[in-house]
């Protein structure tokens, strides 16, 4: 009888860690819910759902095999890689893999959606590469989410553009999710040479500008969608109510884990006040 030694399974959480599977799942499940929200047809959505959740881990795997140096110099022992569990070289290869799925996956859906997704996946890896470390990650984050609600239009049977101010919440959902990202590591960062935008505005300037745009996501899509849903107009109060309590721990621990979750909170406050829009983010 053969022996287990659970190296595969090992193996395989390794893989699943280098994956960053948290921001990956939490994207995958946004674009999910609101294209179903937006009354998009059920294999459109698995499809769609399947595309963005290959583009996502394609995005987590290149970030780990890409920064791998710079996380073994930091001692990032929560890196699979770093722990020796996986190497580099064969998280990358999963990296090429599942853009090449993700792309092959957004042909079914048109070439409309294949060249939007394409900018997407491309934005996701040049910040990997290159940008995070000057002031164009916010930007790359911000054609990220904000390629979403065009995404999901695109992949109607009948193709359609996104309204802009559907658009303009997704890309402020993009820098808030920026920001929130780098919050916990900027010292860390700084000594590694990263210095995009919210390292040069400090973590308190850095938290108040999330919040507050994503206050203002909120109340664009409620004036701009032309319809006033119950469920909208929940998770915009929900988002107004969280800008006045992370304003004040902006001022007294900007540094803390409490203003990542406020950020956090009031991120997916504006989820749930763009999926109460969604019918209407077809222009």
């Amino acid at each position: 009888m053969p022996t287990y030694d659970g190296a595969m399974p090992s193996t395989l959480r390794a893989i699943a860690g280098s994956a960053h599977l948290g921001p990956t799942l939490v994207v995958t499940t946004i674009t999910v819910v609101l294209a179903s929200a937006s009354e998009l047809e059920l294999w459109r959505v698995v499809v769609l759902g399947a595309m963005t959740l290959a583009n996502q881990m394609s995005i987590g795997w290149s970030n780990d095999a890409i920064d791998s140096a710079r996380d073994r110099d930091a001692h990032r022992v929560d890196k699979p890689i770093v722990r020796g569990e996986v190497s580099a070289r064969t998280v990358m290869t999963l990296a090429v893999s599942a853009a090449v799925v993700a792309i092959t996956l957004s042909l079914i859906l048109g070439p409309a959606l294949v060249l939007v997704h394409a900018v997407a996946l491309a934005a996701g890896w040049l910040y990997n590469a290159r940008l995070k470390r000057g002031l164009s990650a916010t930007l790359c984050y911000m054609v990220g989410f904000g390629l979403i609600p065009l995404m999901i239009t695109l992949a109607r049977a009948d193709p359609r553009p996104a309204a802009v101010w559907a658009i303009v919440v997704g890309g402020m959902l993009g820098l808030a999710a920026h920001f929130a990202n780098v919050l916990p590591d900027l010292d860390d960062d700084e000594r590694h040479g990263i210095r995009s935008l919210p390292h040069r505005l400090g973590a308190r300037v850095s938290g108040a500008v999330a919040l507050v745009a994503l206050a203002a996501a909120s109340v664009l899509a409620v004036t701009s969608a032309g319809i006033v849903t119950p469920i909208m107009l929940v998770g915009a109060t929900a988002t107004l109510v969280l800008l006045g309590v992370g304003i004040i721990a902006v001022f007294r621990q900007p540094h803390s884990r409490l203003l990542f979750r406020l950020i956090m909170l009031a991120a997916l406050s504006v989820v749930v006040t763009l999926t109460g829009a969604a019918t209407a983010i077809v222009n």
